[in-house]
């Protein structure tokens, strides 16, 4: 594709905030469109981000714009049906995640992107948060030695009491299935990015506040072969320590022969040596570009690659069907109260 791509976006609750500050500094990029059934909310978000035209229907704004790219930034019952209109009209796409409400959803979807043959990318930008491209860069360096364990404790604090979400994403409380549907999907696909595929998952899941009709915490062990486990630990009512609870979730640690890699609530890492007591921050390059230390920029920026110099696609919808299918194995085991072979 030539020149700048024309985006246009779907959806102005409270994360398309993050999409559109990003494609608004994207010099590669040009927003075209803003789509939100509230013609109010959507005038805001253009306002804001310098969008020349609003609409309150996406099939209308499909028919009168013909962008190059739609980013979907609405929740998950609408997926299936707006990438039915975008595959029909040939236009690549990108979907925000949760995608879809099933795994059944998420493989339609994905066969109308490849029957149209368009790209079809999920928004999963926790991957391309600047501390785990970081640590990936590191394991695959081997700088730890033969990896023994991944630990990720999510801590964000914010799913006490009655009012639980309420002010930022009040549909979480209606959710059947939240933790692992809506958060640990995210770390799931960060376990596959740094360890591979897993080969069986044990899980473990409680509803801790009464308010909400989902799961909000739980316990995910992961085996993902030679010895390496990856565990996931999930609180949303207890909090950790960080100026910004959101910018991490939580801490992860990284275990192996020659030491222990830690990620603090700040962003910061830190290596232990075996054996020593003292740890020492490792630096790396960040550009802390708005949420998760840049990542919408980031992947906004890696789709980009993709579609103007033809790079490989990390996050094609018929990849993450994987991160899916994991998940299904998630719920199975809980519901079973037996580990689950992949």
């Amino acid at each position: 594709m030539a020149g700048r791509l024309r985006v246009a976006t779907i959806g102005c609750g409270y994360f398309a905030q993050f999409h559109h500050a990003a494609w608004a500094t994207e010099p590669r990029a040009a927003l075209v469109a803003v789509v939100d059934a509230d013609r109010d909310k959507a005038a805001r978000m253009a306002a804001a981000h310098g969008v020349p035209h609003i609409y309150a229907d996406a099939a209308e704004m499909i028919a009168a714009e013909a962008p190059d790219l739609v980013d979907i930034i609405t929740p998950p019952a609408t997926h299936r049906d707006l990438i039915e209109l975008t595959a029909a009209a040939g236009i690549a796409t990108i979907c925000q995640k949760a995608f879809c409400r099933s795994l059944a959803e998420a493989q339609d979807a994905a066969g109308r992107a490849e029957a149209a043959g368009i790209m079809l990318a999920v928004h999963e930008n926790f991957r391309f948060s600047p501390w785990y491209r970081e640590i990936h860069r590191l394991l695959r360096a081997g700088g730890l030695g033969r990896l023994y364990q991944l630990t990720f404790r999510l801590r964000p604090g914010d799913g006490q009491g009655v009012s639980a979400y309420l002010d930022r994403q009040p549909y979480f409380q209606t959710m059947e299935r939240f933790l692992v549907h809506e958060t640990a999907i995210h770390f799931i696909d960060v376990f596959r990015f740094l360890l591979g595929e897993p080969r069986s998952v044990y899980a473990d899941l409680r509803r801790l506040n009464p308010a909400i009709a989902g799961e909000d915490a739980g316990l995910l062990v992961f085996d993902h072969g030679d010895g390496v486990r990856a565990v996931f630990d999930g609180n949303r009512l207890s909090d950790h320590v960080a100026q910004n609870r959101r910018l991490t979730m939580g801490e992860f640690v990284a275990e192996g022969e020659a030491g222990t890699l830690r990620l603090d609530g700040d962003g910061g890492l830190f290596f232990r040596p075996f054996g020593r007591n003292e740890e020492r921050r490792h630096a790396y390059a960040r550009r802390d570009e708005g949420f998760a230390g840049g990542a919408v920029a980031a992947l906004q920026r890696h789709v980009l690659d993709h579609l103007v110099d033809g790079a490989p696609l990390e996050n094609a919808a018929a990849d993450y069907l994987a991160s899916l299918r994991v998940e299904e194995a998630v719920y199975r085991s809980a519901a079973d109260g037996a580990r689950i072979s992949l």
